[in-house]
């Protein structure tokens, strides 16, 4: 019975992470920017996230997240009508952003640094998001470029109009951590 019970908590504790499984009503993802000075908010509201993560491995986590940049919403349909156009996210030829990790690394009680790629539009940029977990929720902020990714091409590269700096907020909330 002894050697049962062993083999058990050993093939127990062999078993990797579960997988999470992220709750869209739950979760956030919006950014901001500001144009001519003004800060302007949008969001999407079409994402995915697929979480592998042990809170005692972090290092051995992974994380995929998928935009769809058709999702975007600036709170009024002009706008909206104009962000998916070729100079900024171009939906027809590029439909999703990426981010994929590369590596966790624990910052702090909750806290952890992940590193990956970042691609939008077919540009790719290694990115580093701070992120804070607590009771099943994943949330943050990271500011990028949007020059980096191509976003605002042509006569919209002038950041005296647009700025260059955006910073993007999540708020992820997963069944299963």
């Amino acid at each position: 019975m002894t050697k049962l019970l062993s083999a058990l908590l050993l093939a127990a504790a062999l078993v990797p992470a579960q997988a999470a499984t992220l709750q869209p009503a739950k979760s956030d993802l919006s950014f901001t920017f500001k144009q001519m000075g003004v800060p302007v908010d949008g969001k999407f509201t079409k994402f995915d996230a697929q979480l592998d993560f042990d809170p005692k491995k972090p290092e051995a986590g992974k994380i995929a997240f998928t935009v769809d940049l058709g999702s975007v919403s600036l709170g009024d349909a002009s706008f909206d009508a104009e962000v998916v156009k070729a100079p900024w996210f171009d939906t027809k030829r590029n439909g999703k952003a990426t981010f994929v990790s590369s590596g966790i690394k624990p910052t702090g009680a909750g806290k952890y640094d992940v590193a990956g790629k970042l691609t939008i539009k077919g540009a790719v940029r290694d990115i580093v998001v701070p992120i804070m977990l607590a009771n099943g929720v994943a949330s943050g902020a990271v500011p990028i470029k949007r020059l980096d990714f191509k976003i605002g091409d042509g006569e919209w590269a002038d950041t005296s109009v647009v700025a260059n700096d955006v910073t993007v907020k999540f708020k992820l909330s997963f069944a299963g951590i």
